[in-house]
């Protein structure tokens, strides 16, 4: 257990078109921000053992109960009982009916094949959409909670569009885009498609077809086929280098990376750079900010990354400001 006034990392924190990483000291009730523009540096540790945050709805926090250790290797930083309560009043879960707030419905491009719907509250804009890394997006229409509920899924039922796709599946679909102008075909013939159905919500007021790409944002350009990853993080573990670009919960950073080999063909994995031992060269590999959440982060001792770092085989101090660890 990390010592009393240890400020916790709460995982990705855009601000705007700008990434960085949120933090939360619980003996303090306060938070703050480390913006992650590409080219800074980084030379973090992970310290002591991943805890739940406990409940966050709005701008109050409610801290777990019971410090609860979570496995390193979740996207979700709640053990079950705090879970529990968070989806006890959550839109996600549909427990929230009652919100009286205004919905967009939006499609969202990932990659070839990879478009989805989805729903996120007026108010927040296209945070959602940059939250998820969305490639490009369009509105498809505004409403009522319930509405917007209806017309996603119609578009699931009628259209066989997914509300969701993995991370192994954006990852590889980022790295073989097809130029902007066939992105945008895919996201107008899916608006007009969607727009065309039967049944659609009378509450919803559509939206005309005006599409947005993020490609500038994140910095796609800047991001290499082949790149490592780090599959979960590990008390021990440092990662050292320089940001490379930021796509919703992903981090690419470019470092040198302690060697070592891995078990070909395991899972997948190729080849695997982490373990104590030869200094490797730079590479670029992606950390998942989620899985930082729950950890305490220090300054990293040493000047190569030696969290584990896998190469994927491709298919066909307390109260210490958080900025001095970037």
């Amino acid at each position: 257990m990390s010592g009393a006034g240890a400020w916790w990392c709460t995982g990705p924190s855009w601000a705007g078109n700008e990434p960085g990483l949120g933090w939360y000291c619980p003996e303090r009730d306060a938070r703050r921000r480390s913006a992650l523009p590409a080219g800074k540096a980084l030379a973090f540790a992970v310290t002591g053992e991943r805890r739940c945050l406990g409940v966050r709805r709005g701008a109050r926090w409610t801290a777990c109960p019971y410090a609860a250790v979570i496995d390193g290797g979740s996207a979700r930083d709640q053990c079950a009982d705090c879970a529990r309560l968070d989806r006890s009043r959550s839109v996600a879960a549909d427990t929230m009916a009652d919100d009286p707030r205004t919905y967009g419905v939006y499609l969202a491009y990932f990659g070839p094949g990879l478009l989805k719907v989805g729903i996120t509250a007026a108010e927040r804009g296209a945070a959602r959409l940059v939250e998820q890394g969305a490639v490009a997006y369009a509105w498809l229409g505004h409403g009522p909670l319930m509405a917007a509920r209806r017309a996603e899924a119609l578009l699931g039922s009628a259209l066989d569009v997914r509300d969701r796709f993995g991370k192994a599946e954006k990852r590889a679909a980022r790295v073989a885009l097809p130029p902007v102008p066939e992105r945008v075909a895919a996201l107008s013939a899916l608006h007009a498609a969607a727009r065309g159905l039967a049944g659609w919500p009378e509450a919803l007021e559509p939206a005309a077809f005006a599409w947005t790409d993020h490609t500038d944002v994140f910095g796609l350009a800047r991001i290499p086929a082949g790149a490592g990853e780090i599959p979960a993080p590990a008390a021990g573990g440092e990662v050292v280098g320089d940001v490379v670009a930021a796509v919703g919960g992903d981090l690419y950073v470019r470092g040198v990376v302690a060697s070592g080999v891995g078990d070909v063909g395991a899972k997948g994995v190729v080849g695997a750079v982490g373990e104590v031992g030869d200094v490797g060269v730079a590479e670029v590999f992606v950390v998942d900010m989620r899985l930082l959440s729950g950890w305490v982060l220090r300054s990293a001792t040493g000047g190569v990354t030696t969290a584990g770092v896998v190469v994927r085989a491709p298919k066909g101090e307390s109260g210490e400001e958080q900025g001095s660890l970037f």
